[in-house]
């Protein structure tokens, strides 16, 4: 599964960086028009996939994830070999809206890992196999520009499904998938949807992470789209992209170094402990990047940013994956998923909004008040919830 999500997340990232260079190959368009477009052939993808999430999710858990895996990456290698020969912006657009359906491989491979896990380790496993799609994340955008000055945006594409592909085959010979009905008397082996939704919201941790990973999306993409801008402004336009690249990849080597080890420390003190400080830790990061005067005290600053940002993912992964009983396991990560892609919408969108109208800074202080604050909620929550967070302690003992 490391090498499944390896293969799709260094494809997708691969194509990422030159999307707007390759819309300006389809058409004779003002600057603006590349800009805007560029804006919405990226974002549409996380609204099919924001749709689709929970039901792959419900699907998965009542006929098995291996074939929803197989499915995903699929349809992903059929979209990105379809992009390779589009001729205009809107074919581009409705071919990325069309790879939403079946954006949530990674998510859904973390439901199948947490379900074949015993819960007392699941931070750790799950932190394991986090790294392989942040490593691939981590080299796709660098070898995608390689490989596309070299051949070419469209052929690139072409030559990027192939990997997607691989992903799929890895999954069909290289993963067995053990059917866990139930782990304990109580539990049913199926639920409808109302129950899973009832299960949430009768959980006020289990909602609260949920809040969680939208504000973290948010926070996370609000400065996605201006950090090359911003590269700039503190470093002057030579060598922009190699710069833009080693400030974008910091906050992953950091993340990549600590998110299994996070995941160990978390299964061993409590998943909800581990989510506030990591929560403080990143919102204090977030703070002093707004008075940085050159981009090695912002690289510096984004790493940090990683090592904290990095155990949130598979921490809130295993939480839930303790509180959801396995039959709903998949919805219930599905409703997350779908959550944390409308913070990937909405994040770029407020980055963009408040960086024109206040300047960089402001995305900064922003950013880190929203973490803060929300480490905060976190904290309440915890306090006024006793039971839900002794739990992570009953199974390390």
């Amino acid at each position: 599964m490391w090498f499944a999500n390896f293969f799709i997340a260094g494809s997708i990232t691969m194509v990422l960086p030159f999307l707007s260079l390759y819309i300006e190959t389809l058409g004779d368009f003002s600057a603006s028009f590349v800009q805007t477009w560029s804006g919405w052939v990226f974002g549409i993808t996380f609204v099919t996939a924001l749709i689709f999430s929970p039901i792959w999710g419900k699907i998965g858990d009542k006929y098995g994830r291996k074939r929803i895996l197989i499915f995903s990456a699929s349809g992903l290698a059929l979209s990105v070999l379809l992009m390779g020969f589009v001729t205009s912006v809107w074919q581009l657009f409705l071919l990325r809206l069309f790879m939403g359906v079946f954006t949530g491989f990674i998510p859904m491979s973390q439901a199948l890992i947490s379900t074949q896990t015993p819960k007392e380790i699941a931070g750790q496993v799950l932190g394991t196999l986090q790294t392989g799609s942040i490593t691939g994340s981590l080299l796709g955008p660098m070898l995608g520009g390689l490989i596309a000055d070299k051949i070419g945006y469209a052929t690139t594409f072409q030559f990027v499904s192939i990997t997607v592909a691989a992903s799929a085959v890895i999954v069909y010979f290289g993963i067995h998938e053990q059917r866990i009905e139930k782990e304990s008397e109580e539990e049913k082996t199926s639920y409808q949807t109302r129950e899973v939704l009832g299960h949430i919201f009768r959980h006020p941790v289990l909602m609260m992470v949920m809040l969680i990973s939208l504000i973290v999306q948010i926070a996370h993409f609000s400065i996605q789209p201006i950090l090359s801008l911003f590269v700039g402004e503190l470093h002057g336009p030579e060598n922009l992209a190699l710069f833009s690249g080693i400030a974008f990849s910091a906050a992953g080597l950091g993340n990549l170094m600590m998110a299994k080890r996070w995941g160990r420390i978390a299964d061993q003190q409590g998943y909800v402990k581990i989510l506030v400080m990591l929560l403080f830790m990143a919102g204090a990061v977030y703070l002093p990047a707004a008075f940085v005067t050159n981009i090695w005290q912002l690289v510096a600053l984004r790493f940090l940013l990683g090592v904290s940002i990095g155990g949130i993912i598979p921490v809130r992964t295993a939480y839930i994956r303790q509180e959801a009983p396995v039959a709903m396991q998949g919805e219930v990560l599905g409703y997350n998923t779908s959550v944390r892609f409308l913070g990937n919408i909405i994040g770029p969108a407020i980055g963009g909004m408040l960086s024109g109208a206040f300047g960089f800074s402001a995305v900064f202080f922003v950013t880190s008040a929203l973490l803060l604050s929300s480490g905060l909620m976190m904290l309440i929550t915890m306090q006024k919830n006793p039971k839900s967070v002794k739990q992570a302690h009953a199974y390390s003992h």
